[in-house]
């Protein structure tokens, strides 16, 4: 285990690596090879030539199946009509490519990204492809949820995020919280390239694409290069009773080379956070005997008084990455991947009540401060291994397999507070634990072209594997703050399960002329949940434990078919039109059957009798491209039975103090139906000056819950964390190689975080608001060398809640070397 006091040191040795790198290496690549890295910045400069026919001669599928080494990979890919793009970001991506998928794509690139993005995470990367947000509350959030355009911020599961062959997504729960995505395993500086694919429409992908699919590609190299980068982020904050600056800074590094058949990168990443109050404690009253806090309402409308703040954090995270890659033969490649991420973080939060008889601070007796007092520490390792070929003749083949363990994971945090007017904790304390959990994914993936690289059919198919093993006890400690080094004490509650699921998928890509190309796939899946058990308690207000009630929950399991279809037209090579339908099923997580946990005020209850939710989703999208830009019209519907919703209601203890229960249950039938627009173009009027943006509108509706026990129906109201309206607008203008200028704009409307919509009270603690937030940024390259960034995200201050108070006017400076 890495030694705490060690964490800040890391990002300055990632440094010194960089800079014992060769001085001679840049980015791209310039030697030929038969199987070379991935190129991210290039454009496909040549236009092709145009498609063949279909039909093909016996002596030119024998030709065609010969493996053509001569084929740089390293060509960026062409649009499937045939027009090389001016670029990259235009081309499709090569998992597309590959496989010939059916989604429509959303692509941005690393030098994009340096040059329009504030880019503190790699989450940042995707901030303004069209319908997508990261719920990203602060700098370095290990928290930070993707939604899509019909799936909200609750829905981690319904989302496949990959880097490289390592899916990040964690797919032990369907929250944002401990099942967010590993985005801090990622540096910043090693990222190349970032795909965003819409929908469930490809028989490769589970059904966890419910909401699409985002591949984050590493920038592997062919020559000697370093890079080192310094991010400062500075927030000024002023809100209920807490003004202070908060001040962010990281150390972002990444170097590689290539020797002969071995490629290799290496990144590191150090971020030391200091984040705005995350969460409120509210009291339904002010206790008696104090003055200050703050009078308000809670979403419903019911008395939330801000007493003080929740979780006040500073985070320590280090991170750091392998990348190895070996050319077996010229077309047959291995590679290995290591991550490792540390996180050191600590909450202590800020009371806003002052005792009448002192005058000073108090907790005022309500418990649920302690809560927010915690130490956590976090350990988490990755492994990844793939073998891949790229024949692009008869046969090719790809075989992976990951690992995601929690080496350590220990949160721990005092009881209560002590007796009134006092300001202190208890001495026993909690510790929350989910060292051992972990989770492995594998596949074996084949592509058999009958009649060659450009026949009329290119099938592929596959086999998929995954196992999910949640361990999540929650002792009692004698002494919180010195817990877990004193060892464990007795159990308080615990949840431990298992998920797997195995497949089989098979698609053919049909082209039925050189113009039209049909797409049929099926995936087969058998899921099971086994190995179930909650222990659940009771206890005296001073955490004494009364009562133990042990619970072996029942097995589970489901075997289901996912039909999929996609018909395309290309009447030229600037228009296309296509169609895609797919069925998929999202299979409960193992945190949404058996975690019973209590984590910064909030409360998840298991419910382990679920069952997996059947989605119907389709769409017809208009495209029309050039060389330097593009214009899609997407109209989408969709119908998910058996929904899994997650519900969080505001419970009040005999004391006045709230907490937050969240539990998941299954609603019988819901329907998303909406539009979609995007665009992207380059030298609009003036040379040098590009126009994005995009707005999506989505219909959501309840059709069905008869299980909903409220006083009201909930049948016609909205589906739960879905916005109608987000929109997103930006210009870049780069007036020569070495300045680019960015504004950028984004907006999300109204949604609602309860069944019966009956949140409508805004800009409270707990309420989700729509927002409206203006960025900006300026990059400029001084030399060939050095690179630096000047930016505001948020520059209009808007104050905004989507359960969390989000970040604020934040000012952004950062300088890059590359060596």
């Amino acid at each position: 285990m890495l030694p705490r006091h060690a964490r800040c040191g890391v990002s300055l040795v990632a440094v010194q690596a960089a800079l014992l790198a060769s001085s001679s290496g840049v980015f791209a690549q310039s030697s030929p090879r038969e199987l070379p890295a991935v190129t991210v910045d290039a454009p496909a400069t040549v236009k092709p030539k145009p498609r063949k026919p279909a039909m093909q001669t016996a002596g030119a599928r024998r030709n065609s199946a010969k493996p053509v080494a001569e084929q740089p990979a390293s060509v960026a890919a062409t649009n499937e009509q045939g027009a090389g793009s001016a670029r990259a970001s235009l081309d499709q991506p090569a998992a597309v490519a590959r496989y010939q998928l059916p989604q429509r794509s959303f692509s941005i690139t690393a030098k994009q990204v340096d040059e329009t993005i504030n880019l503190k995470d790699p989450e940042d990367a995707v901030k303004y492809m069209p319908s997508l947000f990261v719920r990203k509350r602060n700098d370095g959030d290990n928290q930070a949820v993707l939604a899509t355009r019909s799936w909200g911020l609750n829905s981690s599961a319904r989302t496949l995020i990959y880097y490289d062959d390592l899916l990040i997504s964690a797919l032990i729960g369907n929250n944002n919280s401990g099942a967010s995505p590993k985005w801090n395993l990622i540096s910043p500086e090693a990222i190349g390239r970032v795909d965003f694919l819409n929908g469930p429409f490809a028989a490769a992908y589970p059904g966890n694409s419910i909401g699409g699919v985002l591949l984050i590609t590493s920038k592997m190299p062919d020559k000697p290069f370093a890079v080192a980068k310094e991010t400062v982020s500075v927030m000024p904050w002023n809100q209920y009773g807490t003004k202070d600056t908060y001040v962010t800074s990281q150390t972002s590094a990444a170097a590689g080379n290539r020797d002969g058949k071995l490629s290799w990168l290496v990144s590191a990443n150090h971020l030391d956070s200091y984040q705005q109050p995350l969460t409120y404690t509210t009291n339904a009253t002010f206790p008696a005997g104090t003055t200050g806090g703050f009078a308000a309402l809670n979403k419903t409308g019911g008395a939330a008084n801000v007493v003080g703040t929740g979780t006040l954090a500073h985070s320590q995270q280090t991170s750091g990455n392998l990348r190895l890659a070996y050319d077996i033969t010229p077309l047959v490649q291995a590679t290995y991947s290591l991550g490792i991420w540390n996180n050191h973080q600590t909450s202590d939060p800020q009371t806003y009540l002052r005792s009448t008889a002192t005058g000073l601070p108090t907790f005022g007796g309500i418990g649920s401060f302690a809560s927010s007092k915690y130490t956590w520490d976090q350990l988490h390792m990755s492994n990844a291994v793939s073998l891949k070929s790229d024949t692009k003749g008869v046969f090719d083949f790809d075989l992976a397999a990951s690992s995601y363990n929690y080496l350590e994971d220990t949160l721990v945090n005092p009881f209560t507070v002590v007796a009134p007017p006092g300001l202190g904790y208890s001495l026993n304390g909690k510790v929350t634990r989910m060292d051992g959990t972990n989770w492995q994914n594998a596949d074996a993936k084949g592509i058999w072209r009958p009649f060659g690289i450009d026949g009329p059919h290119e099938i592929s198919f596959g086999l998929h594997g995954d196992r999910y093993r949640l361990e999540n006890p929650v002792y009692a400690s004698t002494v919180w703050f010195n817990a877990p080094s004193t060892g464990n004490g007795q159990l308080y509650s615990t949840g431990v399960g298992e998920t797997h699921t195995e497949a089989l998928w098979v698609q053919d890509a049909w082209k039925i002329t050189p113009m039209v190309k049909l797409t049929l796939g099926g995936r087969l899946e058998s899921w099971q949940a086994v190995e179930g058990f909650n222990l659940n308690t009771t206890t005296t207000s001073a955490g004494v434990i009364t009562s133990a009630v042990p619970t072996w929950q029942p097995g589970l399991s489901s075997t289901n078919f996912s039909p999929k279809a996609s018909l395309s037209f290309d009447p030229n090579k600037d228009w296309n039109v296509t169609a895609n339908f797919g069925e998929a099923y999202r299979y409960p997580t193992v945190t949404e059957l058996y975690q019973n946990i209590s984590v910064g005020g909030v409360t998840y209850l298991a419910n382990p009798l679920l069952s997996p939710e059947q989605d119907f989703t389709g769409e017809l999208n208009l495209e029309r491209r050039w060389v330097d830009g593009r214009v899609r019209l997407t109209v989408f519907g969709e119908r998910t039975n058996n929904a899994l919703i997650s519900q969080s209601t505001t419970v009040t203890d005999a004391s006045g103090a709230q907490s937050v229960q969240t539990a998941v249950g299954n609603v019988a039938a819901i329907r998303m139906q909406g539009v979609e627009l995007s665009a992207d173009k380059d030298n609009v009027l003036v040379s040098g000056l590009q126009v994005f943006g995009s707005v999506t509108y989505v219909d959501s509706r309840i059709i069905s819950d008869p299980n909903w026990k409220g006083p009201t129906s909930v049948v016609g109201k909205r589906v739960p964390f879905v916005p109608d309206w987000r929109a997103k607008f930006g210009v870049t203008y780069r007036p020569n190689d070495s300045w680019a200028y960015t504004v950028a704009a984004r907006y999300s409307g109204k949604q609602y975080s309860t069944l019966d919509n009956s949140d409508i009270i805004p800009h409270v603690y707990g309420a989700f608001d729509n927002f409206f937030v203006v960025d900006l940024k300026i990059h400029y390259n001084a030399t060939k060398n050095f690179a630096f960034d000047f930016g505001i995200d948020n520059l209009f201050n808007e104050q905004y809640i989507l359960f969390h108070p989000f970040p604020g006017r934040t000012f952004v400076l950062a300088g890059k070397y590359t060596f």
